[in-house]
């Protein structure tokens, strides 16, 4: 324990590490600023630029990014009343009556300080509940992870909007994408038509830069709308100790939600942050000024926005479930660089679980120096036009996609995926599913096939396990919650339509 925190230590402290956790941060926080650019995008689109660097660098620099982007969209939010992140919601709420105010500078601030606290509330838990919860976890043999990847993927229903059914469909898509290949327990090909490009398997990276960055990048094309700054100058950004103090159960109360709701799988920083603005203005003394510029519904929000880093790092690094639409990209980061989240990676990687704890708590105080310092900068990026923005971020896609294996096939498979994100963006299907099918999918075969092949085909060994019985009840609970939901509305609306008939 004592050596993997001081190889931590040196790992998370070194020049590069720092270098980073540094360029990471401030990228996310322009991402995140500019309208269109979400967190999910920018990580996906930065994974290649990790190659050449150690595990650690390239886990620390996508955290930066995280992290970054879930404050940028604040800037948005403040200044131009666009949520840059839908994490940001709640914050435009308060934020942009504050800056039409004449208080722009103080609301930027109260949303960065909000989202310093916030980050390192999280990453205190994060640090304090991952390793037991990945101790409790090393009990888990093949029907366990059969039924933990069967429960990540019911998840689907939970992120599919209005549509579960769709959302399932777009699931199913990722597990038929991931069966391409050679079968994971008999090697042989499958459905790869001759070609000896599809024999490896469609490679993550391009899957995901197409998806989530070529598609944006379309969707933002067919958009020709610009966007309107505020011009402001930027006054009074560093709050004073007295004003944060006032604040300082709002900050406690949206640090636990936004921690909690990030460690909940696929519930995400919306809701979050939209829950604790909700309990603020519930408990406030002055919940009826909130919507006009009131500062204690900025700090909820942002607290609680930026609390779900941390959280929903949990159940990604300790059972290998990503906890929002981020972390289900970064699962893909993880693997990229041959790590396997999940309880063993407590176990043989203490160090750079360490490093990353360690890596998280440096990206927050680094969130705070450049939201305070910065402020003004990251407003004027809001002004790039897009006919500048959008080419470079294509060239990126194509160059990331081409360095994975130096092949113009996996450009291709960018551009494939590219058109059919956008396809699914312009019909409102989910493209979270699909990357959960992906890489879910492939850990619920394969260990279904070991736990039958070491029980004699017999497939009550799925429910006679206590670990992977109680899983599948929970999964059966949230497969069909939304559909209980769904029916308990339509009676309520049934019983008022017979009575106002009456």
């Amino acid at each position: 324990m004592t050596e993997n925190i001081v190889a931590a230590l040196s790992m998370a402290f070194s020049l590069n590490s720092i270098l980073f956790i540094f360029i990471g941060v401030l990228g996310g926080i322009i991402f995140g600023s500019i309208p269109g650019l979400t967190a999910t995008m920018g990580v996906a689109i930065l994974i290649p630029l990790t190659y050449g660097m150690a595990p650690h660098e390239a886990i620390l620099l996508l955290a930066g990014v995280y992290n970054g982007a879930m404050y940028g969209g604040s800037i948005a939010a403040i200044l131009v009343n666009i949520p840059g992140t839908p994490s940001s919601i709640a914050t435009n709420l308060d934020g942009y009556p504050m800056a039409k105010s004449g208080n722009a500078g103080r609301a930027v601030g109260l949303a960065t300080v909000g989202s310093f606290l916030g980050g390192l509330f999280s990453v205190i838990v994060l640090t304090l509940a991952a390793p037991q919860l990945a101790k409790a976890a090393l009990m888990f043999s093949a029907p366990e992870y059969f039924a933990l990847a069967i429960f990540g993927l019911s998840i689907i229903a939970s992120i599919s909007g209005k549509s579960v059914i769709i959302g399932l469909l777009a699931g199913l898509l990722g597990m038929f994408i991931a069966t391409i290949g050679m079968d994971p327990i008999e090697s042989y090909p499958r459905f790869t038509f001759g070609s000896p490009n599809l024999l490896g398997g469609i490679d993550l990276l391009p899957l995901m830069i197409g998806l989530f960055g070529l598609s944006e990048v379309m969707m933002q094309v067919v958009d020709k709308s610009e966007i309107k700054v505020t011009k402001q100058k930027l006054k009074g950004v560093i709050p004073k100790l007295s004003e944060i103090m006032k604040y300082k159960f709002t900050i406690f109360r949206s640090s636990v939600i936004g921690t909690f709701i990030g460690a909940v799988p696929a519930a995400g920083g919306p809701i979050a942050s939209l829950l604790a603005y909700n309990e603020a203005k519930r408990t406030s003394k002055r919940g009826e000024n909130f919507g006009n510029g009131e500062g204690e519904g900025i700090v909820a929000a942002e607290t609680a926005n930026n609390a779900t880093c941390g959280g929903a790092l949990i159940p990604l690094m300790t059972l290998s479930i990503p906890g929002d639409g981020v972390t289900a990209v970064m699962l893909g980061a993880f693997m990229i660089h041959n790590i396997q989240p999940g309880p063993l990676l407590f176990r043989d990687n203490g160090d750079l679980v360490f490093s990353i704890f360690i890596g998280m708590g440096i990206a927050v105080v680094f969130l705070l120096i450049l939201g305070l310092l910065g402020a003004g900068l990251f407003a004027r990026a809001l002004s790039v036009p897009k006919h500048f923005l959008m080419p470079g971020i294509v060239l990126l896609c194509v160059v990331g996609s081409y360095a994975v294996r130096n092949s113009l096939f996996d450009v291709i498979v960018m551009l494939v995926m590219g058109f059919v994100g956008f396809l699914m963006l312009r019909a409102k299907i989910p493209l979270a599913p699909v990357i959960l099918g992906l890489i879910l999918g492939p850990m619920a075969e394969a260990n279904f096939r070991r736990a039958m092949l070491a029980n004699d085909g017999n497939p009550l060994v799925f429910i006679t396990s206590p670990i992977s019985g109680v899983i599948l009840l929970i999964t059966v609970i949230v497969l069909f919650m939304p559909l209980f939901k769904k029916m308990k509305i339509n009676t309520k609306k049934n019983n008022n339509h017979t009575k106002s008939i009456e």
